[in-house]
């Protein structure tokens, strides 16, 4: 079931050099998750942070598949420091790790099932110990980690049917910026779930890579910790493309 624009949630929108990003809350982001997993729709969720909104700006495939999304979220305390600059006073950093918790310990409550798409088949056997220590009544339906090449058509209609026949209300999909919110707009219509782009989170809740310390995450340091632990990977990433933010964020707030 293709998931169409839901009228009880009227959508608030923030352009953040040029992205749409919902201002939401926490709680209404967990509540039309819920919602719309009880259905069983197929929608798919994109977590934004400075690196999303400076790709999407630079790539107009990319840029198409943020506006597709039935949900853009702030993640990144830039994209939530600029919606507030903008006027979205108390914007809060709406982050894929955070979100993926708190929503399993929800779905946990209520008996409802997940799936868990991406990372390595050792992170996905971590990952899947460490949430049933932390919440014991979850319900994991299911996970795959996906080969790096691109899967045949037969291996893609086996992932789409095995993640259908599971019942599960959403899928968390961990396979890093763009890949992971190119291959969700591509399943939405044949996943009959909610799909959520939550980048490193599987690494982070498994503990393959250690998450910033919490002072660092609430002081918006949680990308300079990152770069400090993969200089080499994250570099350019973050350095660059944080320099591109400032720039197209200082641009829009001057009106230029």
């Amino acid at each position: 079931m293709i998931g169409k624009q839901d009228q009880l949630f009227e959508r608030n929108n923030c352009s953040v050099i040029g992205a749409p990003i919902d201002a939401l809350s926490w709680q209404q982001v967990l509540n039309r998750l819920s919602k719309w997993a009880a259905l069983n729709e197929s929608r798919y969720i994109c977590i934004c942070n400075a690196h999303s909104v400076v790709t999407a700006r630079q790539d107009p495939k990319f840029l198409k598949i943020i506006c597709d999304a039935d949900m853009a979220t702030p993640d990144g305390a830039p994209v939530a420091w600029l919606m507030r600059r903008l006027g979205i006073t108390n914007q809060q950093r709406i982050n894929g790790p955070d979100l993926m918790w708190r929503y399993c310990e929800e779905a946990a409550s209520r008996d409802e099932s997940i799936y868990l798409y991406g990372g390595m088949p050792q992170t996905l056997e971590t990952l899947k110990l460490k949430l049933k220590t932390q919440f014991p009544n979850l319900k994991i339906a299911g996970a795959y980690s996906p080969p790096y090449r691109k899967l045949s058509i037969e291996e893609d209609i086996a992932v789409v049917e095995a993640i259908n026949n599971s019942g599960a209300g959403t899928v968390w999909v961990s396979l890093g910026c763009p890949k992971q919110e190119q291959w969700m707009a591509e399943h939405r219509g044949s996943i009959n779930a909610v799909m959520i782009g939550v980048g490193a989170a599987f690494d982070y809740h498994a503990g393959t890579i250690k998450r910033a310390p919490q002072w660092m995450q609430l002081n918006s340091l949680e990308w300079l910790y990152r770069l400090c632990s993969e200089p080499r990977r994250l570099w350019k990433r973050y350095l660059v493309t944080n320099s591109l933010f400032i720039i197209y964020a200082g641009r829009q707030l001057l009106g230029l």
